[in-house]
């Protein structure tokens, strides 16, 4: 009973509380919302929000923030794609090398926020359009496609047919967010580089004084959100069967709404993977659930901000009653 109790204070239960809502009442106003088709697809096109989510989390945790991962995720793509065609391969290789361009390139963000002391926002937008405009004159704007057979069809497991006649299972998508999350998650709460991110973020001089590296452990979380911008960037390109330059850009507000959604502290120090996973979801639910109803694009992103803006209220009228309770 006291374990229910201390869920219910956390931002994670009223998140749970809104999908579960939001679940009902889509299920109610469209009979589509709820088929195994629809789940499926909806799991499937979240799964690049997902990896990168889980990267943005851990930058977010250490205090840090990182809005060039699409071009860095573009450009790792483009690497990726261009070697692909040129010389075939499997996509083991092809996860090394765009996860190695993107962890080079989030590895310079580290060392550019952590050397020149300027506000890591301020550092990231600028590469941002630096890394893009360089993937443009290098790339000439040009669509790639044509690739290989075996990177075309993917990876299946677990497969059967639906009442529907749809063949589904485990395909490349999921099967990476899935690896993303555990290996997020392990790094988070079982070692102790996970327990030195937290710490960083919550006090970054205090981490200083108990022996902590700080630049070596910025180099490591953006880093990691640099190599989760090249594996998803691999999944992308699987699901659209082509690359274009342009294809991840503005996906950093949809990411970091998602990761802040789940209780994620803009100042460091606080959050949970499962609240980031939760913010996921109800994003990708909200998304498709105004699809499915007819609701013009443009209103998407004014309710997306409105959910936003409730999850967050809620927290702060949560966290001002702990308070008095505690006072």
């Amino acid at each position: 009973m006291l374990e229910i109790r201390s869920f219910i204070k956390h931002h994670e239960f009223y998140l749970a509380l809104l999908i579960i809502l939001l679940i009902t009442g889509l299920s109610i106003a469209t009979s589509d919302f709820m088929t195994l088709g629809n789940i499926f697809d909806m799991t499937v096109s979240s799964a690049i929000l997902g990896i990168m989510a889980c990267g943005l989390f851990v930058v977010l945790i250490a205090g840090g923030i990182d809005i060039s991962f699409p071009a860095t995720a573009a450009i790792a793509q483009y690497v990726m794609a261009s070697y692909i065609l040129a010389h075939g391969g499997s996509f083991t290789l092809a996860f090394t090398l765009a996860a190695a361009v993107g962890l080079v390139l989030g590895m310079l963000n580290a060392t550019l926020v952590y050397r020149l002391k300027v506000p890591a926002i301020i550092i990231t937008i600028a590469m941002l359009n630096v890394y893009f405009g360089l993937l443009i004159y290098a790339s000439n704007g040009e669509w790639l496609y044509g690739f290989p057979e075996w990177f075309m069809e993917g990876i299946e497991l677990f497969t059967f047919t639906g009442s529907d006649g749809y063949d589904y299972g485990l395909n490349l998508p999921i099967i990476t967010l899935l690896v993303i999350i555990a290996l997020t998650s392990l790094l988070m709460n079982k070692t102790r580089i996970g327990r030195q991110i937290y710490a960083m973020g919550g006090n970054s001089a205090a981490a200083s004084r108990v022996g902590i590296n700080l630049f070596a452990l910025n180099l490591f979380v953006y880093g990691y959100m640099g190599a989760l911008a090249g594996i998803a960037s691999v999944v992308q390109t699987q699901i659209t069967q082509s690359v274009a330059p342009n294809s991840l850009m503005g996906f950093e507000l949809t990411v970091l709404a998602a990761v802040v959604l789940g209780g994620a502290s803009m100042t460091g120090g606080k959050g949970t993977l499962l609240g980031v996973i939760l913010g996921v979801a109800l994003l990708a639910i909200l998304k498709n659930g105004l699809t499915l109803l007819g609701v013009p694009s443009y209103w998407h992103t004014v309710v997306t901000g409105l959910i936003i803006l409730l999850s967050i209220s809620i927290t702060a009228l949560n966290e001002k009653y702990q308070a008095k309770q505690e006072a």
